[in-house]
């Protein structure tokens, strides 16, 4: 019984080598993704390569995304244990998940009710309690709980959305790619300030579009 669980940390412990190489310096982050069993996220087909270095799909043509650009993201929000997080797009819930493990509270919206159920059995599966999910519009982020400390978004919008820079605290950090799905988007790190905001880019990306409204099925 033990070979399985052998394999298991040894799949983790080349996985982490390889993000640190990659830049992933934030050892709080690299322990949530140990701690985190992302086999449980991803689709059965795939549960054999749930640590590789890949994202692979879930249902309704989303993905569960490669676990560098989950450190990169996370460690670019620069998060706390004090820290309130909305996170725009919970798919299969790895990121959120990831998430519980370093902010005190995690709010995350999806607008496929069947993902956010799944999503949710997921939560109580792992005893994740600091979780708060929504069924809703991405767009609109979650008005009756801003502002957030940080706001990550895991769907590509055609710019920085507003409406979520208006819902981050003032000294508030977005993550949030940026510009269209058939061209080279754009991970930004965007930073709330008393006039305004300032960008960083981080790096290319590819991620689904942001669309409006929810879907039940």
């Amino acid at each position: 019984m033990t070979e399985p669980v052998i394999a298991r940390i040894d799949e983790i412990e080349n996985l982490l080598a390889i993000l640190r190489s990659d830049g992933i310096h934030d050892e709080s982050v690299l322990r949530a993704l140990a701690d985190i069993p992302r086999e449980i996220f991803v689709a059965e087909p795939f549960v054999s390569r749930a640590w590789e270095n890949v994202a692979l799909p879930i249902s309704k043509g989303q993905t569960i995304s490669q676990p560098y650009i989950v450190a990169l993201m996370t460690q670019a929000l620069e998060l706390n244990d004090r820290m309130k997080v909305l996170e725009v797009g919970t798919g299969s819930g790895y990121q959120a998940a990831i998430l519980a493990k370093l902010a005190r509270r995690v709010y995350t919206l999806e607008r496929h009710k069947p993902l956010l159920r799944e999503a949710e059995e997921k939560f109580r599966e792992l005893g994740l309690h600091t979780i708060s999910t929504l069924h809703g519009d991405g767009g609109l982020g979650w008005k009756a709980q801003a502002p957030f400390d940080r706001i990550i978004v895991t769907a590509a919008a055609q710019d920085v959305p507003p409406v979520l820079v208006d819902q981050l605290a003032i000294g508030g950090v977005m993550v949030v790619p940026v510009g269209e799905v058939s061209h080279t988007q754009l991970l930004l790190r965007v930073l709330r300030t008393p006039t305004g905001i300032d960008v960083t880019e981080l790096m290319p990306v590819r991620f689904v579009p942001m669309l409006p409204g929810t879907e039940e099925f």
